[in-house]
């Protein structure tokens, strides 16, 4: 094979040079203590991802509320309390000349029953679909409320800077609020921030304007979007499209493509567009022609050869790899090195398939949040089948909360 096209830098638009193409995307570490601060577990494995040879390493979900939580053991940063823990994470995830990007997020209505008193969204629709019955009614947030929302991510943002992260991440897919504002299935609302999607992508252009200013010109802000919701009457291609336009005329920096939500999570399906191993790839190539953007394409990736092709043939400007990057921390190093094997993720089991289709997708999560710490602690991730250490593992973690169905980003 030539040499892969991933060991090219990239510059950003506001002139940011990323050493190469390789992209850690978020998955929630789950690590915080019960007051949801970060501590010296986060410093490890963040440290680790930073020497394993990607450009850009993205943190999971940091939430700007500590009365909204997307699962047990979120970090949120909601002032400067944590200041000195976030300088020692930003230290070491920064090693190596790497990015270290926070991502920055609300969960809106998606805030489990077992860990929020009280679930806020754009308007009172509540969950549907299988997983419901996890969470809460929404109460309807107001205009006053929306405004303060936005302010907390601005100041999340500042205090990343504050701490050495090199960049920022709005989260604005997998129905998350960002993602719900811009739903109209999920925004009903009647003032500023509803009705046409000028109006209801307003939530998202004010946190980017905010963070704009708080952080100035050169410091990246990305964002990560759905392609679609996949549901009907919900966030469309279209919609899509038109604000990574509007985005994209504003200076956002790069920008990370996924799509679904809890209602109908295409971001958990085994197969990507067409029957391609990497998902999103046809849309990412559609918007790539459309702006200047840097687009990021995550989910899929595991052979050398797709990742060649997908940047050869331009349909994403960077290579967003997730879990293999908890079984082999280093992968980027490994495939820049020539010693690169692909990565399988491994179908876990309890032997019980009505068990297995129930909570399979809390099992896997909890396998990968077993193995982060395993990292962090020193050890070598463990690949195995057997899903009950994972189901025992997230029962002793969390309790009963630990069967609330969760994103990993």
């Amino acid at each position: 094979m030539t040499k892969i096209k991933a060991v090219e830098g990239l510059t950003l638009p506001n002139g940011t040079f990323i050493k190469n193409r390789f992209f850690k995307s978020a998955m929630s570490e789950t690590m915080a203590n019960r007051k949801n601060q970060p501590g010296q577990l986060h410093v490890n494995l963040y440290r680790e991802w930073a020497n394993g040879g990607a450009g850009i390493v993205m943190t999971g979900n940091v939430m700007v509320d500590r009365n909204a939580l997307g699962e047990p053991g979120n970090v949120v940063v909601e002032d400067r309390r944590d200041i000195e823990i976030l300088k020692k994470w930003a230290k070491a995830g920064t090693a190596n000349n790497t990015h270290l990007w926070m991502q920055i997020n609300h969960p809106g209505k998606q805030s489990p029953r077992t860990v929020s008193r009280e679930a806020v969204a754009p308007s009172a629709v509540p969950i549907s679909g299988s997983y419901g019955s996890a969470f809460k009614k929404p109460r309807a947030l107001t205009t006053a409320e929306v405004k303060s929302i936005v302010n907390r991510f601005v100041t999340t943002a500042a205090i990343a800077k504050e701490a050495g992260f090199t960049g920022v991440q709005i989260h604005a897919a997998h129905g998350y609020l960002v993602n719900q504002f811009l739903s109209p299935y999920d925004n009903q609302r009647t003032d500023e921030y509803g009705g046409e999607l000028k109006n209801r992508m307003r939530f998202l252009v004010e946190i980017y304007q905010g963070m704009r200013k708080a952080l100035g010109p050169d410091f990246p802000i990305a964002l990560k979007l759905n392609s679609a919701d996949f549901k009907e009457g919900g966030f469309t291609e279209e919609d899509s499209i038109e604000v990574v336009k509007t985005m994209a005329g504003l200076g956002i920096d790069l920008i990370e493509v996924s799509g679904g939500s809890y209602e109908n999570p295409k971001m958990m399906s085994d197969r990507g567009e067409g029957g391609h191993e990497v998902f999103f790839l046809e849309y990412a190539q559609r918007i790539k022609s459309l702006v200047d953007v840097p687009i990021v394409v995550t989910g899929g990736f595991r052979s050398q050869e797709s990742m060649q092709e997908a940047l050869m043939n331009n349909k994403t400007s960077m290579i967003g790899i997730a879990r293999p990057f908890v079984l082999v921390p280093d992968i980027a190093n490994r495939i820049m090195q020539g010693r690169y094997e692909t990565v399988k993720t491994p179908r876990l089991t309890t032997g019980l398939k009505a068990l297995d289709k129930k909570l399979g997708s809390i099992i896997g999560l909890s396998y990968y949040e077993q193995q982060m710490k395993r990292i962090a602690e020193g050890k070598e991730s463990k690949r195995h089948q057997n899903a009950w250490s994972p189901l025992t593992h997230a029962l002793m973690q969390n309790g009963l909360a630990a069967l609330v169905p969760r994103r990993s980003n």
